[in-house]
């Protein structure tokens, strides 16, 4: 019975991923068909679909008005895109290697220096490296006659270099930074002491010891990274132009094409890591989290509390300057944003011709910049400055409404989590929410929007804007909301088993005294740094969206013969972002590069924040004294050398990256 467990375990939550996948695949056509609130209508479609998947006899993929079999059409896609990812991920963890390797013995202040430009490099959209490679390609074979690498997929020629080197890119940084981290914990250990002082050189002691024991921690951060990589393959395949797995989704759009689709991408992933955790990792039959079963009511447990609190918090966090400069600048947008919309007779200005003294036309749309826009146009000859200064109050203001949405249901959903779950069903949950990481939000998010967001030339919207919006912030936070819950709960617990807790609980401490009094003012902080995180995430998705046509409240489609672009009613940011292959190959380029670079402002104003919530939580706790680290007051009886300093944050050790 013992060998059996592994297993049965294995297949029954590799099951339970799988029915997620069917229920998400039937939505595009439920939402379509039987609308956003029939919930009886989409139970019945959903078993409906069950039926019809186990039955086999409509496995079949449409392209182009011929039907073949499923495998005979995406197996071959399939492999590309694992290629694509494969050689990505080799050559993203590789290069981190070389570059901690060679950083981790620096002196500090270079080790900082790299630090700074990794957190700018982190603000920058996987769009634009892939936008800049490809106009590095384009400028070094327009002046030098060399052509670095294929860019885009022409005909049977497949491109790989290009896709695997830009999908590399953020890989690289997230694992160099956790590398960095984790080594430099791993260094200041008592063993590697000991192994120094036997005259190990540093090579040995890195391959020997260090990489040996940081490998477990290593492998579970990979799937975070994995989750993002997936992603962003998605955008990948479609600015080069691929025909991978992602190509195929969006041609035939069936839900039995989404299903064994998302299928594929989801199971070598979850063989890998469910398969190493339930190998090595066996659940404990005792309950550790014995809190005194105390009936406590709904109202009790304070429902406004965390934003009293966090407004408290807010105020306190100003006085920081980090803090301070990028709240200012969010909130500076927005305000500036509205006050704009509200003084100015036409917010957007529209030249369709510039013409000279002469009544001659002497621009047309899209116009360049520094002329009478100084951003320039887009090519319906709307100036780009003042989308980008009417759209950033929908675009901000929505990001921070879905972060909060993630972070205070996490929160509250972690209470129940921590409070009445016992070990082995927090275990069970674990592992249901671990097989997110295994699917491509963007993509996931696109299947699930596009019905709703599309419009229709004739018929014109299904629901009103409002509607759009609820649902759009609806989808992106229920898509979250699960890790953010295991996020906060096991936050929660590792608080929970502080001394100060455990004596307070013994004393006879309720739930709601524990959560209020002990563990929330630990646990605020870190709340704000999660919900600076999942502002950026919320960002990044409206970027993906954008590319594909999906615009916050929704795309507007117009008919005839020559139809236009699609565009955005709000004129949110990730409206430009949609003519980024238009731009490229007309060399339109300040069309795509202003709302990026608006991105990225509002990711590191993000940024700004959360690094000072975290100087604001060193200081309290004594690992920072006025955001300078603690020397020790006791001298070492013999002076060590090139002994790497730990990261800043090492006493608040974010869990983000656990599984």
């Amino acid at each position: 019975m013992k060998y059996l467990k592994f297993p049965i375990r294995f297949i029954f939550y590799y099951i339970l991923g799988l029915v997620g996948i069917l229920a998400v695949s039937i939505a595009p056509e439920v939402f379509k068909e039987r609308g956003l609130y029939n919930i009886v209508g989409y139970v019945e479609e959903f078993f409906t679909f069950i039926l019809v998947f186990l039955d086999g006899s409509s496995w079949s993929y449409s392209y182009k008005g011929i039907t073949v079999g499923f495998l005979d059409m995406l197996w071959e896609p399939y492999l590309y895109s694992l290629q694509i990812i494969g050689g990505a991920l080799g050559l993203g963890l590789g290069i981190a290697f070389i570059l901690t390797f060679f950083t981790i013995f620096l002196p500090r202040a270079v080790t900082s220096a790299f630090k700074k430009v990794l957190n700018l490099l982190e603000t920058v959209p996987d769009l634009m490296f892939a936008f800049l490679l490809q106009l590095l390609i384009v400028f070094v074979f327009k002046y030098f006659g060399v052509e670095l690498m294929n860019f885009a997929e022409y005909g049977e020629e497949k491109v790989f270099l290009a896709p695997m080197i830009t999908l590399s890119i953020i890989p690289m940084i997230s694992f160099f930074r956790i590398l960095l981290f984790i080594m430099e914990e791993e260094l200041l250990k008592s063993h590697i002491e000991f192994a120094r002082s036997k005259g190990m050189s540093k090579g040995r002691i890195f391959f020997s010891h260090v990489l040996k024991n940081i490998s477990p921690s290593l492998f579970y951060h990979g799937k975070l990274i994995i989750w993002g990589m997936l992603s962003s393959l998605f955008i990948i395949e479609t600015i080069f132009n691929m025909k991978g797995i992602t190509y195929y989704i969006i041609q035939d759009f069936r839900p039995m094409v989404i299903a064994i689709s998302l299928i594929m991408i989801y199971t070598p992933f979850f063989v890998v890591y469910q398969g190493v955790y339930l190998w090595i990792n066996h659940e404990s039959s005792e309950d550790y989290t014995k809190y005194k079963k105390d009936k406590v009511k709904w109202n009790e447990w304070k429902i406004w509390g965390i934003l009293s609190t966090m407004r408290k918090l807010w105020w306190q966090h100003m006085h920081n300057g980090k803090f301070a400069t990028g709240f200012s600048v969010i909130f500076g947008l927005i305000a500036a944003s509205f006050f704009y919309s509200t003084v100015k007779e036409e917010p957007i200005k529209q030249i369709q011709f510039m013409k000279n003294d002469e009544g001659r036309i002497i621009s047309a749309p899209p116009h360049k910049p520094f002329g009478e826009m100084i951003l320039g146009s887009d090519f319906f000859g709307y100036s780009i400055l003042d989308q980008l200064i009417v759209g950033a109050k929908y675009t901000l203001l929505f990001a921070l409404i879905v972060a909060s949405l993630r972070v205070i249901g996490g929160f509250y959903l972690g209470i129940a989590y921590h409070f009445h779950l016992k070990e082995s069903k927090k275990n069970w949950l674990d592992r249901m929410v671990d097989s997110i990481h295994f699917l491509p939000l963007s993509l996931i998010a696109y299947l699930l929007l596009r019905p709703v967001l599309w419009g229709l030339p004739v018929l014109g919207w299904d629901h009103s804007i409002f509607e759009r919006l609820v649902f759009e912030a609806v989808i992106l936070t229920i898509l979250v909301l699960p890790l953010t819950t295991v996020l906060i709960g096991n936050e929660l617990k590792i608080i929970g088993k502080q001394d100060f807790v455990l004596s307070a609980k013994l004393l006879g401490g309720s739930n709601k005294h524990l959560l209020w009094t002990h563990l929330f003012p630990h646990l605020a902080p870190r709340l704000f740094i999660i919900w600076g995180q999942q502002f950026i995430q919320t960002l990044l998705i409206l970027v993906h969206l954008g590319l594909f046509h999906l615009f916050l409240g929704g795309t507007i489609i117009t008919g005839g013969l020559v139809p236009d672009p699609p565009k955005s009613g709000t004129f949110e940011w990730s409206g430009l972002i949609s003519s980024t292959k238009n731009s490229l190959m007309t060399g339109k380029y300040w069309i795509v590069i202003a709302p990026l670079v608006a991105f990225m402002i509002a990711i590191i104003a993000m940024q700004l924040i959360v690094q000072g919530v975290k100087e604001i939580q060193q200081t309290k706790v004594g690992v920072l004294l006025k955001n300078k680290p603690i020397k020790s007051k006791h001298k070492p009886v013999k002076k060590q050398t090139n002994i790497p300093a730990v990261e800043e944050f090492q006493f608040i050790r974010q869990q983000t990256f656990k599984g």
